[in-house]
């Protein structure tokens, strides 16, 4: 009788390990999917000031739009969530669209070359953020479901697990990328 009680307690002990190691592997696989979003929002950001400075020089008078972008590119440096980070994105999509539209009007700076680099990364650039931002999406779903479904929920309540939340856009308008092409 001992031994089947002992055995029953190995049993469980070893299934509270296996469930906990499983929930720490998808639990780091939401922070690397995050770190692959701010890998590519930090590039495209790193693109926006070569952007600004190149369409400055066409379009000086569009100084508002200008700076929204370079707000934007200063709100995502500053933002420490994923709901921030989000946030700065949305602003800087609806901003992009803005800029590119501007730039409609100035037929000279479509046909600059530093302009035309820049849209070009700025567009291989907005599908790698896409892409990292579904499997980011991706793997917070796996996660929060592993949290929830029964008997996972007892353990990750046992050490206190919480659900991750997805990298969302707010805005209808900011559903769409920024259109680059001419």
């Amino acid at each position: 009788m001992q031994w089947i009680i002992l055995g029953l307690v190995v049993i469980i002990l070893f299934w509270i390990v296996s469930v906990y190691n499983s929930l720490i592997t998808l639990k780091l696989r939401v922070e690397n999917g995050w770190a692959q979003i701010d890998t590519q929002l930090k590039r495209r950001f790193d693109l926006i000031p070569n952007l600004v400075e190149t369409v400055k020089g066409y379009a000086a008078h569009e100084s508002g739009t200008l700076e929204k972008v370079i707000q934007a590119r200063n709100m995502y440096a500053s933002a420490n969530t994923v709901e921030g980070a989000a946030e700065a994105n949305n602003m800087l999509t609806g901003t992009l669209k803005t800029l590119f539209a501007v730039s409609e009007n100035y037929p000279e700076l479509k046909a600059n070359q530093n302009f035309m680099a820049l849209q070009t990364e700025l567009t291989g650039t907005e599908d790698k953020v896409a892409y990292a931002r579904q499997f980011y999406n991706d793997t917070v779903q796996r996660y929060n479901s592993a949290l929830l479904i029964f008997p996972n929920n007892i353990i990750s309540s046992m050490f206190k697990f919480e659900q991750k939340k997805f990298f969302e856009v707010v805005n209808d308008e900011q559903r769409e990328a920024p259109k680059v092409s001419f």
